[in-house]
C-alpha cells in the first residue's frame, strides 16, 4: 500500500477533484476508456462516508469553511490522504471504510470533518480523503512527520489485512519504467516558466508580476513558492530556482545591464570626441592647404612682378646696352678693313 499526504488552502478544488470525474476527459473519451481497460471513468467517484458533514461540493466547502472560521491562523486548513494498493490487492468497500477512519486516527481528524472517497478509474484500488485540519473546538490537526506517519501506518494495514508489503511507489511500475527518472510535468512547467520569465524580467518585481500573469501566486518569505492555477504549491528550490537563485540571476542580470549602459555612454563619449577632433583636424587641414594656397598664389604673383621689373630692369633699356647685332656687323667690317690692307 502506498499513501500520500498533502495540505492546501483550497477545500473546494480538492473537494471538487475527490467527487467529480477528471476534468480534461469529455463524455465520448470516457466511453472509450471505459471500453478499452474496462474501468469506471464516468462516475468514477463513490463516497464511503461522511463524517460530520454532507452534502455536494458547494454545500461540503461551505461547511469546511464555517468550521475553519474557529481558528483564522491557519493559512492552510486543508488535509488530502491518498491509500493506493499495490497491483493485485483487492479490498471490498467496508474495508476501506475502516481503513479511512484508521488513517483519519492517525492524523488527529477522527472528530473533524472528512469525507473518505473511492475512485474506480484505475486498475489499482485506491481512496481519498478530504478533510478538515481544523476541529469544532477549534484546534488544528499537526502535520509535522507526515509522511513517517503515513509510511507506519501503510505497514500495519498491509500487516492487518494481508496486502503486499510495498515499501516504495516505484512497486508500481514495471522493470523497465522502474529505471527511468521520475519526471512530473506539473514542476517542469513551472521551472521552465521561470527560466522564461527570468530571461525577460529586469528586477524581482517585473519577475513577481510576470510570474502571476502566467497563472501562479508567488509566496515569499525566507524562501520562494509557486501556486499554480489547480491550487497545487511547489517550492522554487524543489525546481532549482530558490529565493536567493532568483534574486542572484536579477542582480547580475541589473549589473550587466549597467555595465553595458556604462559601455554605451563611453562609446558616445568617445565617439562625440572623435567627431570633435576629426572636425579640427578637417578644418586645420583645410586652413593649412588655404595658406599654402596663398602662399603659392603669392609666390607666382611675386614671380610674375620679378618678371615683370626683370623685363623693365633688361639691358635693353639700360644705358650702356649695345645691341648684339651691331657688334657683329661692326667686327666684320674691321676684318674686311684689314683684308684690304
Amino acid at each position: 500500500m502506498i499513501g500520500h499526504v498533502s495540505i492546501g488552502s483550497s477545500f473546494y478544488h480538492c473537494i471538487s477533484y475527490c467527487l467529480e470525474d477528471k476534468i480534461e476527459l469529455s463524455e465520448e473519451k470516457k466511453l472509450i476508456l471505459a471500453m478499452q481497460d474496462h474501468l469506471q471513468h464516468k462516475e468514477r467517484a463513490e463516497v464511503l462516508e461522511y463524517n460530520k458533514c454532507f452534502g455536494n461540493k458547494y454545500e461540503l466547502t461551505q461547511q469546511f469553511k464555517d468550521v475553519r472560521k474557529l481558528s483564522r491562523r491557519v493559512e492552510k486548513p486543508m488535509l488530502h490522504l491518498t491509500l493506493r494498493l499495490a497491483p493485485g490487492d483487492t479490498l471490498t468497500k467496508e474495508q476501506f471504510r475502516e481503513i479511512g477512519r484508521e488513517c483519519a486516527k492517525e492524523f488527529g481528524i477522527a472528530d473533524n470533518q472528512y469525507i473518505c472517497v473511492l475512485h474506480k478509474d484505475t486498475k489499482e484500488q485506491h481512496i481519498h480523503i478530504a478533510a478538515n485540519r481544523v476541529g469544532f473546538n477549534g484546534k488544528v490537526a499537526n502535520d509535522s512527520n507526515s509522511y513517517k506517519r503515513m509510511a507506519e501506518l501503510c505497514r500495519r494495514l498491509e500487516k492487518k489485512y494481508g496486502l503486499q508489503k510495498v515499501l516504495s511507489p516505484k512497486a508500481f511500475l514495471s522493470p523497465k519504467d522502474r529505471l527511468l527518472p521520475r519526471h512530473d510535468s506539473r514542476k517542469e512547467k513551472v521551472k521552465a516558466d521561470i527560466q522564461q520569465t527570468l530571461k525577460s524580467a529586469s528586477s524581482y518585481l517585473a519577475f513577481e508580476r510576470q510570474m502571476r500573469n502566467l497563472g501562479y501566486k508567488v509566496l515569499k518569505g525566507r524562501g520562494i513558492s509557486f501556486i499554480d492555477d489547480k491550487k497545487v504549491k511547489i517550492k522554487g528550490s524543489e525546481v532549482g530556482f530558490s529565493l536567493i537563485k532568483i534574486e542572484k540571476i536579477l542582480h547580475q542580470k541589473q549589473r550587466n545591464s549597467m555595465r553595458n549602459k556604462n559601455i554605451d555612454e563611453e562609446k558616445n563619449r568617445n565617439r562625440d570626441s572623435q567627431s570633435i577632433t576629426n572636425s579640427f583636424k578637417t578644418e586645420k587641414q583645410y586652413e593649412e592647404k588655404q595658406s599654402y594656397n596663398l602662399e603659392k598664389t603669392g609666390e607666382e604673383v611675386v614671380k610674375q612682378i620679378l618678371g615683370v621689373i626683370g623685363q623693365l630692369m633688361n639691358s635693353e633699356y639700360a644705358q650702356d646696352y649695345i645691341d648684339p647685332e651691331l657688334q657683329r656687323n661692326l667686327q666684320k667690317k674691321k676684318k674686311k678693313s684689314a683684308l684690304r690692307r
